[in-house]
């Protein structure tokens, strides 16, 4: 089902932003019941820019993570399944390497969180089985299916007899609820000061990433400097993805030549092979972080919520991100308290 690109007046719930955290709180609140309305500007979201990866495992590996956070990357794993069934995403199963130098370092992370693997210690090489993949030009395309959508930035908010307004520009709607989920973006006009607070503690993070037409793996390689995963639906379907920068505290779009060729080599080291020149077509997204690293997810106000703050793990933790908005959305308690905007940071 195509986009809705005449909206209405007025909506049960207004989501401000597109990506995997706006879109999934967005699809979550739809079967619910809601009449949710999406303002975000046309144009890919940081979350079309990324590989799609729903890699609790070697997420937990490669940043090092605490048992506890280690579980809510689990816990939300555990939810894909169903979510993607009721969304209607394709959730692809395949199996995850590393490849190279810090295997020692990931096997010990991985036995320690207890996850399933495979080591072979004098290949420097790790298999696991439990992570997935999913292809986000398609599932950013799913999540905004029954969805109406206002494509226009939000300029200001104003709450005036419990109910919100957001202005874009050429109109405004208003909503009971509203959510934001604007990334790693500056805070708009009107919003209340908690708010503001927590967005002024978000700090970006700049990731390039690189995309082909040419099939260099048919699974998740990952090792020092970049990884290669398949792209199996959109406009690129049958290539491949090559990443990915973590450039902490930079918000430039444009891409940086040298790092680009840098993840290049580095994939074809991964790969085995000497640099072969291909077309590839480089971009580059702006994440949030909070700081311990996990999502803000839930009520900040009197119908007002918060789906920010994704780092790296946008697609693995939208699932989990949409249920705490939804569940602080009809005042029930949080389920994540690590995610709920109002611990201390």
């Amino acid at each position: 089902m195509p986009l809705i690109n005449s909206p209405s007046a007025s909506s049960d719930v207004v989501v401000l932003g597109a990506g995997a955290f706006g879109l999934a709180t967005a699809a979550e609140l739809r079967l619910a019941g809601y009449k949710v309305t999406v303002v975000a500007p046309e144009g890919g979201a940081a979350s079309a820019i990324a590989a799609g990866m729903i890699a609790p495992a070697m997420e937990t590996a490669i940043d090092g993570l605490s048992r506890e956070q280690s579980a809510i990357l689990k816990r939300s794993r555990v939810l894909w399944a169903d979510f993607a069934t009721r969304t209607g995403i394709h959730l692809q199963h395949m199996p995850a390497e590393w490849r190279g130098e810090g295997a020692d370092r990931l096997a010990t992370s991985l036995e320690n969180n207890e996850f399933e693997y495979t080591y072979l210690p004098d290949h420097q090489w790790i298999v696991t089985e439990e992570d997935a993949k999913l292809d986000p030009e398609a599932a950013l395309a799913v999540l905004s299916q029954g969805v109406e959508r206002i494509n226009a930035t939000a300029k200001a908010v104003r709450f005036e007899n419990d109910v919100w307004t957001v202005d874009f520009g050429a109109g405004s709607i208003t909503a009971p609820h509203v959510v934001v989920a604007t990334g790693a973006a500056a805070a708009i006009d009107g919003m209340p000061e908690v708010l503001t607070a927590l967005i002024s503690k978000i700090i970006p993070v700049r990731g390039q990433i690189g995309i082909t037409h040419e099939r260099l793996a048919d699974h998740v390689i990952r090792g020092p400097g970049a990884y290669i995963a398949p792209v199996n639906a959109g406009s690129y379907e049958g290539g491949s993805v090559v990443g990915a920068t973590m450039e902490t505290g930079v918000r430039e779009v444009a891409t940086d030549a040298q790092l680009c060729e840098q993840m290049t080599n580095a994939a074809w080291a991964l790969l085995g092979h000497e640099p072969v020149e291909i077309d590839m077509e480089w971009r580059a997204g702006i994440r949030g972080a909070s700081p311990d690293g996990m999502p803000m997810a839930g009520p900040v106000a009197r119908g007002l919520h918060v789906a920010l703050a994704p780092r790296r793990n946008g697609w693995l933790l939208a699932p989990l991100v949409a249920g705490q908005v939804v569940a602080g959305l009809e005042g029930l308690s949080l389920p994540e308290a690590a995610l709920d905007p109002s611990r201390t940071f």
